[in-house]
Formats: structure tokens, C-alpha cells, sequence
């Protein structure tokens, strides 16, 4: 995925994004999903698991974009 697919990503998206983002398989990421060594941070709701944009940017060392714009300083 390029910076830019990166930062356009949804606040939390399913598992097979952040597998391609990782370069990790199919079979691979759900099996290390289901025994707690994916990389980052997966959340399992229902039967789904999703993963967030702060964690695989932080995980892959890109900062996460703020809140909101900086405020100017006030001069």
C-alpha cells in the first residue's frame, strides 16, 4: 500500500487490509489473529476482526495525523 492508501484508511478496518498492508496472507494473518501474534492490535467484534489506523501506522512508524489542525501561535 502506498503513504497515501495508508492515511485515507478508515478510523478501523477489517483484517485483510491491514494483511495486505503488512504483506502478510490471507490464512497467515487470521491465524495469527485467532493466537495473539499479529503485529498490532486486533479487535474481535462478532466473528469479524478489525484493526485500527493508529495502530498500523504507529506499528509501521508512521505518525498518526492529529486531531485537528495546529493552532497558529498567537503573536
Amino acid at each position: 500500500m502506498t503513504h497515501a492508501e495508508l492515511v485515507a484508511l478508515p478510523v478501523s478496518f477489517p483484517l485483510e487490509v491491514a494483511n495486505r498492508a503488512l504483506s502478510i496472507g490471507r490464512t497467515q494473518g487470521y491465524a495469527m489473529a485467532k493466537t495473539g501474534t499479529y503485529p498490532v492490535r486486533v479487535r474481535q467484534i462478532g466473528r469479524a476482526y478489525r484493526v485500527t489506523r493508529y495502530d498500523l501506522l504507529s506499528f509501521l512508524g508512521l505518525a498518526p495525523a492529529a486531531a485537528g489542525p495546529a493552532e497558529p501561535d498567537a503573536a
